[in-house]
């Protein structure tokens, strides 16, 4: 069954298709197919996943998944939330620039703001947050929709060299470090993406009928 990712991240796709192995699933990306990305114009991570899994589920005719995930912080009620990807504002284009470069001067950009907002703060809790939304069709009235959560707390400054984002920050007390230094079999075994593929792996398998 070809599943089409309402996402161009390749390190998605990765952590997807790794998370997803077993099944009778070809992940593939919109952009292979030529769809564009969806608006996310939604105040909750359900709403924009199931945003975007239909656009993609429409354009392509057939089945879709879609992945909204961010950072939600305790003493920021919640923020940066859905927005956490353009936390400080979408960054200039540069000429020439690739995906990745402009990604990693956004990253830097949303991970300084974060840290300014909780210049003083007692409580460092947060946690990053995955919803997975798969559908059969555009119109399917039952989406699958699971959720995982992946608890930790925000650092003073950043430690490790690996993941995106705000990976650097987080750090997970039961595993004693950040998810910027764990290697990639740690994360996709503890995330917060591993914790709703696992979720959305049962509903596949029960409701789907995939094994």
């Amino acid at each position: 069954m070809r599943l089409v990712l309402a996402s161009n991240n390749a390190k998605k796709l990765a952590e997807l298709r790794a998370l997803l192995a077993g099944l009778p699933l070809e992940i593939v990306t919109q952009g292979e197919l030529g769809i564009v990305e969806a608006e996310e114009p939604h105040h909750t991570f359900v709403e924009n996943a199931l945003a975007k899994a239909r656009h993609a589920a429409r354009a392509c005719g057939g089945a879709a998944i879609a992945d909204d995930s961010g950072l939600c912080v305790n003493a920021l009620g919640g923020s940066p939330g859905v927005i956490s990807a353009h936390y400080a504002g979408e960054v200039d284009v540069i000429a020439g620039e690739d995906r990745e470069a402009r990604r990693r001067r956004q990253d830097a950009l949303n991970n300084a703001l974060l840290l300014e907002r909780l210049q003083g703060a007692a409580d460092r809790r947060a946690h990053f947050i995955s919803t997975l939304v798969a559908l059969r069709h555009a119109d399917d009235p039952e989406p699958l929709i699971a959720v995982g959560r992946w608890p930790g707390e925000v650092l003073d400054s950043p430690r490790g060299n690996g993941g995106f984002g705000y990976d650097p920050l987080m750090m997970i007390p039961e595993l004693g470090a950040t998810v910027a230094e764990l290697d990639a079999d740690r994360k996709n075994r503890f995330s917060h993406r591993a914790r709703s593929a696992a979720a959305l792996r049962e509903q596949l398998v029960q409701v789907w009928r995939l094994a």
